[in-house]
């Protein structure tokens, strides 16, 4: 399965990956491989926990896109 994932910079230079359809399914690394490999694993944890605790399926979103909005 797909899922979309975001990627920041923070101001220490870590690279910052968050999966918006999995609620709390995020991780960090100093460099793009790295975080590649653990934003994989996380998922991973992430969808095993889910299969265990029924509470998880309920907090499913789907993610729809980025805007950019002037202000």
């Amino acid at each position: 399965m797909k899922y979309t994932v975001l990627i920041e910079k923070d101001q220490d230079g870590y690279y910052v990956a968050d999966v918006p359809e999995l609620p709390g399914c995020h991780t960090q690394a100093k460099n793009l491989n790295d975080l590649n490999k653990r934003i994989k694993e996380a998922i991973s944890v992430y969808l095993e926990a889910r299969k265990t605790n029924k509470s998880y399926k309920k907090h499913l979103v789907e993610f729809l896109g980025v805007q950019i909005v002037d202000a």
